[in-house]
């Protein structure tokens, strides 16, 4: 049996800035960019799964996003300091659901979140395939130290207008 690694809960990433070029014409942080903010966090996340661009390179795998639902709480500004965190909420041979949170590093505020559902994927085959055995088992031990989290409360919203 191979050693599996211990993982934070949640994994928190690296402080990040919002810049210039990111702001809209509202004069605060463009819808399109607490993507890059999420993703940032995830590769860093990713790597310390040993998922990252070494595991592209030689096991010709990686992860591909399915599906993702955004929730704008509050606004961010020019200059502030961010970081992003990821919850390992489950996953199965193929797939893994995350899900994230994106906070004011100086100030606190939860500003928005990020749930989404990561695929497996073979690079030559361009086909979702399993998670080899030392990667599942990487998975279940951030599973596990995840787990004391609890399900998050924001976790499987869906979208609608709901009808009077």
């Amino acid at each position: 049996m191979t050693e599996v690694a211990q993982f934070p809960a949640p994994f928190k990433g690296s402080i990040q800035t919002v810049k210039d070029e990111w702001l809209d014409y509202n004069g605060h942080l463009n819808m399109a960019y607490y993507n890059v903010l999420f993703d940032t966090c995830l590769d860093e996340a990713f790597i310390a799964l040993g998922l990252g661009p070494e595991y592209a390179a030689t096991r010709g795998a990686s992860f591909f996003t399915a599906e993702v639902h955004l929730c704008y709480l509050r606004e961010l500004e020019r200059g502030d300091p961010v970081y992003a965190t990821v919850q390992l909420v489950d996953f199965d041979a193929k797939k893994a659901h995350l899900y994230q949170e994106l906070h004011h590093a100086e100030e606190g505020f939860l500003s928005a979140t990020s749930e989404q559902v990561s695929l497996h994927v073979d690079l030559t085959a361009r086909k979702v395939v399993p998670w080899p055995e030392d990667v599942a088992e990487r998975l279940s031990a951030m599973k596990a130290s995840h787990d004391v989290l609890g399900r998050p409360e924001r976790a499987g919203r869906s979208i609608s207008i709901t009808k009077r």
